[in-house]
């Protein structure tokens, strides 16, 4: 399992020109809800490797990023497919709801 920090500089190459979809995680180490998610993107991030990339943004350290997809509000995740935005959750999610997302892309 392997979850990649992404910053402003890395974002595209990494998220937008990947192969494979991609979940990224919008979060700040200041975050309650966020650190309630950590576990549920570390499970996915093992049981969808090789399907799905995962990536986490820390918005303190690339406002940028959360400024270009409007994160008002953390966290949140979202999963882009060919580049493109396919689904977007805000705040605490259960696993299922990411799952059912993941496994429509297969």
């Amino acid at each position: 399992m392997t979850i990649q920090a992404v910053r402003g500089d890395t974002f595209d190459q990494e998220v937008l020109g990947a192969g494979n979809p991609v979940l990224v995680d919008f979060w700040a180490t200041w975050c309650g809800p966020c650190r309630m998610v950590a576990p549920i993107i570390d499970e996915i991030a093992t049981n969808y490797a090789g399907k799905v990339k995962v990536v986490k943004v820390d918005v303190d350290e690339a406002p940028e990023l959360a400024e270009r997809y409007g994160i008002a509000s953390i966290p949140t995740v979202m999963l882009f497919s060919g580049g493109q935005e396919s689904s977007r959750w805000v705040g605490v999610q259960r696993r299922s709801v990411y799952t059912q997302a993941l496994d429509a892309l297969s």
